[in-house]
């Protein structure tokens, strides 16, 4: 008689560890997939610019005169030295070469260089700065280095759309309308799978997040908010707002149906970003993977402009998430160190409340195999 076993395996150890694995990935993942790289309003005016590490090329985004984004290899096309060396900045007319004074234009075009008029058969387009694809959505621009990129709404937009089950659920919230009102940058000693991982499970909660399952009382179950199709943990009775003690937030967003109100949900969108709503704000995850076993995490903190212009203090708005993401931060980097151990050579095992990580592996090797 045979039985059929109920455990999914995880991924094995060397999928964490492996600089090798992580070279595949960032070619096969985040060099070949749109990738969440600015927020828009960090670039108000022409000549802003910030770069971004995007696999194992560094970008450059900078608002032309025109008021157009615009994203470009951060590479000279004279002697390939590094032409932004800051991660922000202003540049008044170009975007000028430290090395050999090569100097290009906000659109990419070259525009100047020592002794360039002794070289009159040169294309100033074609010898311009390499670019790279750019979209505008939710307030940020997504970037993809692929020649082709893939289909943004299928494989960025549909992402929220299959998650929340409706279409215009995550219209409602206006992310791309709201402010910022904080942004903590997180140096995370750990893998940027096991941070997923740890984001769209919720097997954990009841364990390290006491704050939280105050606040979401459904998740000391372990049932994470990505668990079924169009569902929002529900907040306790007594909790007033998203907040670290369950006092008021800021009103709910002025668009936001009954059915959204007094719920928290929780979208993924592959390979590196989490989108979180709630009533009054919205929190964006953006993850910058730097090593197999170091990766950037940049989280914003968005509302209503009115609450920001008001002087509001944000202070328990802002400590619930950020307390959450100290606690989750904590777990990864405790077990990094554990997927070198022989002990997981073979990997570890899956508990059916965590079904959809499996998913997420199966996506991972899909793409590395091409």
């Amino acid at each position: 008689m045979t039985t059929t076993s109920s455990l999914i395996a995880t991924l094995q150890g060397n999928s964490y560890t492996d600089p090798e694995v992580f070279a595949r990935e960032q070619a096969s993942i985040f060099e070949s997939l749109w990738f969440c790289a600015v927020r828009t309003e960090d670039l108000p005016k022409p000549g802003a610019f910030k770069t971004v590490q995007v696999g194992r090329e560094n970008v450059i985004v900078v608002r032309g005169r025109d008021d157009l984004l615009r994203a470009f290899l951060n590479v000279c096309r004279h002697r390939g030295a590094r032409l932004c060396v800051e991660e922000q900045g202003e540049v008044r007319r170009t975007i000028r070469c430290a090395y050999h004074a090569w100097s290009y234009d906000l659109d990419g075009r070259l525009a100047a260089a020592p002794n360039l008029v002794k070289m009159p058969d040169i294309d100033r387009v074609a010898y311009g700065l390499v670019p790279v694809h750019l979209r505008e959505w939710l307030g940020y621009a997504w970037v993809c280095l692929a020649a082709e990129p893939p289909s943004f709404e299928e494989t960025v937009q549909n992402a929220a759309t299959e998650r929340l089950g409706d279409p215009a659920a995550l219209d409602r919230y206006h992310v791309e309308d709201l402010a910022l009102g904080r942004r903590i940058r997180y140096d995370v000693k750990a893998n940027w799978k096991l941070i997923v991982e740890n984001f769209m499970e919720c097997y954990h909660c009841a364990t390290i997040h006491p704050e939280l399952t105050a606040v979401l009382p459904e998740f000391a179950g372990g049932y994470a908010a990505q668990y079924y199709v169009g569902h929002g943990a529900e907040f306790a009775s007594r909790v007033e707002g998203f907040t670290v003690d369950g006092g008021p937030g800021f009103g709910r967003l002025p668009e936001l149906s009954h059915e959204q109100d007094r719920r928290y949900y929780a979208v993924t969108v592959r390979p590196q970003v989490f989108v979180n709503l709630v009533p009054d704000h919205v929190i964006m995850h953006r993850m910058y993977p730097m090593a197999a076993d170091r990766t950037v995490v940049e989280c914003d903190w968005l509302y209503h402009p009115d609450v920001i212009a008001s002087g509001a203090d944000l202070s328990t708005s802002v400590e619930l998430f950020h307390r959450v993401n100290e606690q989750d931060f904590d777990a990864c980097e405790r077990t990094q160190p554990g997927m070198s151990s022989r002990a997981y050579v073979e990997g570890g095992v899956l508990v059916p409340s965590e079904h959809h990580i499996a998913l997420f592996h199966q996506w991972v090797n899909q793409r590395l195999r091409g």
